[in-house]
């Protein structure tokens, strides 16, 4: 850590109550995203065009009244956000100093093709670069997301020494990694290939020096409290769940399960929330969201 704010950063994400907010939905997941939201592929012409509108969507999600640091301890940013400024400051600054909302930024480049069950994430020549971008931003972490889809013990090994080996990268770099090694929840060997995970995630922690901190960002498991040795880990500040295409209350019920795990929700987040909303109707639904969220994380 280098500078006072991540210094800061740091000690929210250690012993706070929260969840992070994930926001970074990229070029792939973006037309979905806004569609959920009310926003019609004819209302975009380009890529640009889109990028504009799910801003204005992330926008309205930050400034509402109902998104602050008492529920929310963090939230993931798309590169293209970070270029982007809130009410006059930059999204990052704008979360932090508004807010007081730890901001962290995707940095995979999308996943390569499935190989022994499990997809690696592609090549991220750019990577120095992107986090000195970041650093020059306050950015505290980043998140990098690959897939398993079968309990291949191989495959799975692959995604995890991948991701611990960008990790120790990214932590040369000062910035905390969440590294994210994504369980398919329409495996039909989820909870084996849980076990694998489990087993080849905590080798990697047990590898690391006393100063080289991780998060994991993980499918909430088949078993409750399946990953608690990876939560106890000195190596891990935290241990947070994606929603991975469960709808929120099912989402709500594995985490409240799973003690000492918090989420990091997207689709689930923005459940309900639409762009014909008044502001009023999209507050509400948005307060309700994170209310929910924020008392699934705090068991």
């Amino acid at each position: 850590m280098t500078t006072q704010a991540q210094q800061d950063m740091l000690a929210k994400v250690k012993n706070d109550v929260g969840f992070i907010a994930a926001l970074d939905q990229s070029g792939g997941s973006t037309p979905k995203a806004l569609k959920l939201y009310g926003v019609d592929e004819s209302a975009y012409t380009n890529d640009e065009e889109m990028f504009t509108c799910v801003h204005q969507m992330r926008t309205r999600i930050m400034t509402s009244p109902a998104f602050n640091g008492e529920r929310v301890l963090g939230a993931i940013l798309f590169e293209n956000t970070l270029d982007r400024d809130v009410n006059g400051l930059s999204s990052a600054a704008y979360l932090w100093q508004e807010k007081n909302v730890v901001p962290f930024l995707k940095v995979d480049k999308g996943l390569a093709d499935e190989v022994n069950g499990a997809q690696l994430m592609k090549p991220m020549p750019g990577l120095d670069e992107l986090l000195a971008k970041a650093n020059a931003q306050n950015v505290f972490g980043t998140k990098m997301r690959s897939v398993v889809k079968l309990a291949n013990k191989e495959g799975i090994d692959a995604v995890v020494a991948q991701q611990f080996e960008v990790g120790k990268q990214i932590i040369a770099a000062g910035l905390v990694p969440i590294i994210e090694p994504e369980v398919d929840i329409h495996s039909p060997e989820k909870a084996e290939a849980e076990a694998l995970l489990r087993a080849a995630m905590m080798a990697e922690l047990n590898a690391l020096s006393a100063d080289q901190f991780v998060m994991l960002k993980l499918t909430l498991p088949e078993e409750a409290n399946f990953y608690l040795d990876c939560i106890n880990h000195p190596q891990v500040l935290k241990v947070v769940a994606l929603s991975g295409g469960y709808n929120r209350d099912t989402a709500n019920q594995r985490l409240s399960e799973n003690n000492g795990m918090i989420a990091s929700f997207s689709r689930a987040l923005t459940e309900g929330v639409s762009a014909q909303q008044s502001d009023d109707e999209f507050n509400a639904t948005l307060d309700s969201a994170i209310e929910g969220i924020y008392q699934a994380s705090a068991s």
